[in-house]
């Protein structure tokens, strides 16, 4: 089997625009929490933060009549999918290549206008375009479109395990030769008072008003996560690819496992186990023994159950070694992009590995018992990381966990 490597990223996300405003925030410790209650009716929904991608622009990446014509997660995948491709110097038109790209929900903005036009104005009124705007794989279609890949396309859907799917099956088929490499990665763009509101039935969501605490992952005073939004496309290659064009690498590919909770729809079981035989099976998978891992960029919702469930599963994984190893979730910074949230934080993996710093849980105060592991507090913290494994977990219990190696 080949060995799989990363050869390029391109990102969307409420730090920024493209890898290096990324990699910007991380390295400040910026949190892009802010308070939308002015941007969105909000009457009778209790939350009131959020984590938008206020820099992004389409029209600064797409035509006009190009970018009417896509959702905003279909526009956010695009432009993460055309950055991805331009920081790997990668030609599409070389070899085979693949489309793999997740999202939770899609685009629901788009059929809630197409809704209210059909109560208002009538059946006559309702966009052509609505199937193919709001079907879940459009990202992954419109992908494969913009840049002319005709190899393998399709989308992902497992929640917040999404695009973590997505990147470890685009692994299994370059490994496996079916492509030369892949575009895999995922989009999400649901900041929407309906969404706020269901979270927040759930009891899922932050209610703090002040942005700079609302996502406490781990922290003994947290109370849900904070919604963000954003895109975060991987150019994976097999080695043979990556050589034969002369590519750069930026991180190898070295594990995928996954798993079901078989438990609940929403919770995990309190125990973790089914984390737990996610992870264990991409070292498996890597043929790397838990002992070698040098940090987790965690699941870490910030909701108790989670991070609780979260913590055991890597207690029971990494053993004695488990209080050493750096633990951190950039949730704190970026909120929790749901189907796009595993893409955009292997981000802050490639940042570990190629900046030397391991990114901060940076709201994190207060201790709780029951998460007592290392969650790099405050600010990023000097590391050199040549193994980290990436978690992910999705309503329904669906779980992923990848494992990626320094070069």
């Amino acid at each position: 089997m080949s060995r799989v490597f990363v050869s390029g990223f391109g990102v969307v996300s409420p730090l920024g625009v493209g890898r290096e405003a990324l990699f910007q925030g991380l390295r400040e410790g910026r949190v892009a929490i802010r308070r939308v209650d002015q941007d969105l009716d909000l009457a009778g929904i209790a939350v009131r933060v959020a984590a938008p991608c206020d820099g992004f622009d389409p029209l600064g990446f797409l035509p006009p009549k190009r970018a009417k014509r896509l959702g905003r997660a279909s526009q956010m995948a695009v432009v993460a999918a055309k950055l991805a491709v331009e920081d790997a110097h990668l030609d599409p038109r070389q070899g085979t290549g693949a489309v793999v790209i997740g999202s939770g929900i899609g685009a629901l903005e788009i059929l809630l206008e197409n809704h209210q036009t059909f109560l208002t104005r009538g059946a006559d009124r309702v966009s052509p375009f609505l199937v193919p705007l709001m079907m879940p794989n459009a990202p992954a279609a419109e992908v494969s479109i913009e840049l002319g890949i005709k190899g393998p396309s399709f989308g992902v859907v497992t929640a917040c395990a999404s695009s973590a799917h997505a990147v470890g099956l685009a692994f299994d088929m370059i490994r496996q030769g079916q492509v030369d490499w892949a575009l895999a990665g995922g989009t999400e763009a649901v900041i929407l008072p309906i969404v706020l509101a269901a979270f927040d039935r759930m009891g899922a969501l932050s209610r703090n008003p002040d942005p700079a605490q609302a996502s406490r992952p781990f922290d003994r005073d947290r109370d849900g996560f904070v919604l963000g939004e954003g895109a975060g496309v991987l150019v994976l290659e097999s080695e043979e690819h990556l050589r034969r064009r002369g590519g750069e690498p930026l991180a190898e590919v070295a594990g995928f496992g996954q798993s079901s909770d078989a438990f609940h729809i929403t919770a995990p079981p309190e125990d973790g186990e089914g984390a737990y035989r996610a992870m264990a099976a991409a070292l498996a998978c890597a043929q790397i023994n838990p002992e070698e891992v040098d940090y987790v960029n965690a699941h870490g919702t910030s909701t108790p159950l989670n991070d609780r469930a979260e913590t055991l599963a890597l207690k029971k994984l990494l053993g004695p070694k488990a209080q050493e190893v750096p633990v951190s979730s950039t949730k704190s910074q970026m909120g929790h992009l749901l189907g796009a949230a595993a893409a955009v934080e292997l981000g802050a993996v490639l940042f570990a590995f190629l900046e030397g710093l391991i990114p901060a849980t940076v709201t994190w105060r207060n201790r709780d018992p029951e998460c007592d592991l290392d969650y790099v507090p405050g600010s990023p913290r000097p590391a050199r990381v040549r193994v980290a494994l990436k978690n992910s977990f999705g309503f329904g219990g669906q779980n992923a966990a990848l494992v990626l190696r320094a070069v």
